[in-house]
C-alpha cells in the first residue's frame, strides 16, 4: 500500500484521492476542509451552544402555544421574546437574540414550503480568509472561487444545488434590492445582529418570510456562527419530516431497551448461566450508537408513510438489540485479542470470569443477535436481506481487525493511510450494518442502501480518529497509545518527525521496542511542535464533512435530514470561522465593546 501523495509540506493532498492497497480494498481520502476554531461570543448572546439550543427549543414552543401568525412587529416580537428569557431563567441581554429566534420560529413552516429556487441565501463577507481570499467583488457582493480556504465555498455550492439564488454581501441594501425584484419569495441570511436589525423592517414590510443565522460576533474578526443551524435552514423542505422525531428523547428510549426487564421481555428469560451472563455484559454501560442509528433510520423512513409520527415496533426493538449483541461480542473478542483487561472502566469479561468462558459469551450473543433477525416478521426477502448484511458486516469487521493482529506479529512504523484502512475495515463496518439493517427493515432501496455504504464508511473512520485524539487527551477508554496498537497520531508523527533521534522515537514505540509512558513527555513535544493533532483533527473534520456530502445523493428528505443531524449527535457541535475588517472600524465607533445592539428596543 502506498502513502497518499504529499502537497508541499509533505501532508496529506486536499483533494479527494482513491488508493488501493494490497488486499484489494480502496480508500477515499476526503477533501480536507477549512480550520475552525471556537470564539466567545459577544455579552448579549449566550457563549454556551447548550443555552442557545434552549433559547431556540423555548422559543418555537412560545410560537405553538401562543399561535402567532407572522409577520410579527418589532412590538410583538420584543414581548415574546422577554417572554421566553423570563421562562428559561436567562439573562434579560439575550431578548435581542432571542426576538431573531422567535421569528424564525414563526417563519419555520413557510419557508419549509416555498422551493428553494424562490429562496435566496445570503452570507457574509467576514466568513471569507480575508488576507487569502482570491475572490474578486462586484455591485452585488463578493464573487466566490471555490478555493477552499473558508466554509462559503460548501455553503454556497451546495444552496446553489439545491436551486437557491446566493449573494456574499453585507448589508440591507442588498435585501432590499432582492425583494424589490420580485424573484425572491423567501430570505435565509447569515449575519451579526446589527445587520439583521436593519433588513427586518424591509422583510416585514414586505411580508417576506425570512430566516437569520446570527454570527456569534459583530467585530467582523474571526466571526463565528452555529453553523449545523446554517446548514438545516438551508436544506429546510417541508419534505423533510425529521422535525416529528425527537432525536435526544429517541436515543433516550433505545437506552431503556437495554434495561435488564427490557431485555428480558425482547430475548426471553436467561435458559443457563452462559446467557445470564451474556445478558449482564449486554446491558453494562455504553453509548448504544448502533441500535440508535438502526432507529433512526428506521424511524426516517416510516416518517414518510405515515401522517402520524411513527412509533418503534416489537421488530424494531429486536433488531436493535441483535445489533448490540453483536457489538458486544467484538468488545469481548477485542479484549482478548487486544489483551485489555479493563472495559467501561472496570475488569474486562475475559479479566472477571476467564478467556474460555468469555470466549464463549461471545459466540453465544452472535448466535442471540442472528437468532433476532431470524424471528423477525417480516417477508422472506427482508430477512434474507438482512442477514446478508450482517454477515457481510461481519467479515469485514474480522479483516480490519486481522490487519492488525497480522501486523503485531512483526510490529513497523505503519503510513497513515494505512491506520485509515484498518480504521474503515475495522469500525466503519459496525456502522453501516447498524444504519443498512434499520433501513432494510424500513423498506429502503439500493440507491439509499449505497448512499449509506458510503456515509458509514467516513462516520466510521471519523469515529475512530476521535478515539486516538481523546485516548491522547486521557478522555476515552482505548489506551491504543499505551498498548501501542495502530494509531493515526503515531502514523502522522512519524511521517513529520526529524530525521533521526524523533522519528527514531516513534518507529520503536511502532516496533514496541519502547512503551509509550516512559517516554510520553518526548512523544507529547513531538504531536505539539509537529501539530500532529491539528493534521488528526483536519482530518476528523474533513470526514465529518464528506459523511455529510454523500447525503447529497439521498432522495428521502426526512433520512437525509436525519442523517445531518446524527453527526452532531455523535460528534458534537462545530463553529465556522472566517476573517473580516471591513465593518470592525465602523462597528467599533458606533458602540462600546459587547454592548447589546437593541434589534427590538427601538
Amino acid at each position: 500500500m502506498n502513502e497518499n501523495p504529499s502537497n508541499n509540506s509533505g501532508d496529506l493532498v486536499a483533494i479527494p484521492v482513491t488508493l488501493r492497497s494490497g488486499n484489494g480494498f480502496s480508500l477515499t481520502l476526503p477533501t480536507l476542509i477549512p480550520k475552525q476554531s471556537y470564539r466567545p461570543a459577544q455579552s448579549n448572546i449566550p457563549d454556551d451552544k447548550r443555552v442557545r439550543n434552549l433559547l431556540a427549543k423555548a422559543a418555537a414552543e412560545r410560537v405553538r402555544g401562543t399561535g402567532v401568525v407572522p409577520p410579527l412587529t418589532l412590538q410583538e416580537l420584543r414581548e415574546h421574546s422577554e417572554a421566553v428569557v423570563r421562562t428559561t431563567g436567562l439573562d434579560a441581554r439575550y431578548v435581542d437574540y432571542t426576538a431573531i429566534l422567535l421569528s424564525n420560529a414563526a417563519w419555520r413552516d413557510t419557508v419549509a414550503r416555498i422551493p428553494y429556487e424562490r429562496r435566496l441565501l445570503l452570507l457574509p463577507k467576514c466568513l471569507r480568509v480575508e488576507d487569502k481570499c482570491p475572490a474578486p467583488f462586484d455591485e452585488f457582493g463578493l464573487l466566490c472561487k471555490e478555493c477552499g480556504l473558508c466554509s462559503i465555498q460548501d455553503l454556497t455550492v451546495e444552496a446553489e444545488r439545491l436551486g437557491y439564488a446566493v449573494l456574499v454581501a453585507e448589508g440591507s441594501a442588498i435585501v432590499r434590492q432582492m425583494i424589490e425584484t420580485g424573484k425572491i419569495d423567501a430570505v435565509v441570511g447569515v449575519s451579526c445582529i446589527n445587520v439583521l436589525e436593519k433588513c427586518f423592517p424591509h422583510l416585514e414590510a414586505a411580508a417576506v418570510p425570512g430566516l437569520a443565522i446570527p454570527l456569534l460576533q459583530d467585530d467582523c474578526v474571526n466571526t463565528t456562527v452555529d453553523l449545523d443551524w446554517v446548514w438545516d435552514v438551508i436544506h429546510l423542505t417541508s419534505d423533510d419530516k425529521t422535525y416529528r422525531l425527537d432525536l435526544d428523547a429517541l436515543k433516550q428510549e433505545v437506552q431503556t431497551w437495554f434495561r435488564p426487564e427490557a431485555l428480558a421481555g425482547i430475548l426471553g428469560a436467561p435458559a443457563d448461566e452462559t446467557s445470564r451472563i451474556a445478558r449482564d455484559w449486554l446491558s453494562k454501560a455504553g453509548k448504544r450508537w448502533r441500535p440508535y442509528l438502526a432507529t433512526c433510520a428506521y424511524m426516517a423512513l416510516q416518517s414518510d408513510r405515515h401522517d402520524e409520527p411513527p412509533q418503534p415496533t416489537p421488530d424494531l426493538r429486536k433488531l436493535a438489540v441483535a445489533i448490540e449483541c453483536f457489538h458486544k461480542a467484538s468488545l469481548i473478542h477485542d479484549d482478548i485479542e487486544d489483551g485489555d483487561d479493563e472495559r467501561y472502566g472496570e475488569r474486562a469479561l475475559h479479566a472477571e470470569i476467564g478467556m474460555p468462558a468469555a470466549l464463549n459469551v461471545g459466540d453465544s450473543l452472535l448466535g442471540e443477535g442472528y437468532r433476532l433477525i431470524g424471528e423477525l416478521a417480516v417477508e422472506p426477502r427482508v430477512k434474507v436481506d438482512l442477514l446478508r448484511t450482517a454477515a457481510a458486516g461481519h467479515l469485514t469487521l474480522s479483516r480490519g481487525q486481522g490487519l492488525e493482529l497480522i501486523w503485531a506479529r512483526r510490529p513497523a512504523p505503519l503510513t497513515s493511510v494505512q491506520v485509515l484502512d484498518i480504521f474503515r475495515q475495522k469500525t466503519a463496518p459496525a456502522f453501516e450494518v447498524a444504519l443498512r439493517l434499520g433501513a432494510s427493515l424500513g423498506g429502503a432501496d439500493e440507491a439509499t442502501h449505497e448512499v449509506l455504504r458510503k456515509y458509514s464508511e467516513s462516520i466510521g473512520i471519523a469515529y475512530q480518529i476521535r478515539d486516538d485524539l481523546e485516548d491522547y487527551a486521557g478522555t476515552g477508554d482505548s489506551g491504543d497509545l499505551e498498548d501501542l496498537r495502530p494509531s493515526l497520531l503515531l502514523a502522522i508523527a512519524h511521517k513529520r518527525a526529524e530525521e533521526g533521534a524523533e522519528r527514531d522515537l516513534i518507529a520503536s514505540l511502532f516496533r514496541r521496542e519502547a512503551r509509550y509512558s516512559q517516554v510520553a513527555d518526548e512523544v507529547r513535544r513531538i504531536l505539539r511542535e509537529r501539530a500532529v493533532l491539528s493534521k488528526a483533527d483536519d482530518l476528523l473534520e474533513a470526514y465529518k464533512e464528506d459523511a455529510i456530502r454523500s447525503l447529497r445523493f439521498l432522495s428521502n428528505a426526512t433520512l437525509k435530514g436525519l442523517l445531518r443531524r446524527v453527526v452532531g449527535k455523535i460528534f458534537g457541535e462545530r463553529l465556522i470561522e472566517g476573517y473580516c475588517s471591513e465593518f470592525q472600524a465602523r462597528n467599533a465607533a458606533a458602540r462600546a465593546p459587547g454592548a447589546a445592539s437593541g434589534i427590538v428596543s427601538g
